[in-house]
């Protein structure tokens, strides 16, 4: 359980930089992690907690933060 929570924020790090980078976003790197980690986060806990997700951890934090990252930065901005 430990490895695969160090592995989903290693995961959404890497996608939070990756999507700055290729300019996907416009947040920064650091807040761009931030918000990738933080989804990856919400729904590491919701897969555990209620069994939602599908079987690879990897492709769950992917989605999760590609996610974060559409739904946050869209809902403040005009």
């Amino acid at each position: 359980m430990f490895p695969t929570l160090i592995g989903t924020v290693v995961i959404a790090g890497i996608v939070g930089y990756v999507s700055e980078r290729t300019g996907f976003t416009h947040n920064g790197i650091l807040q761009s992690i931030i918000i990738c980690v933080g989804g990856a986060f919400v729904f590491y806990f919701v897969t555990i907690m209620f069994g939602l997700g599908f079987r690879a951890p990897g492709l769950n934090a992917i989605l999760a933060s590609v996610g974060a990252l559409i739904v946050v930065p869209t809902h403040w901005r005009r």
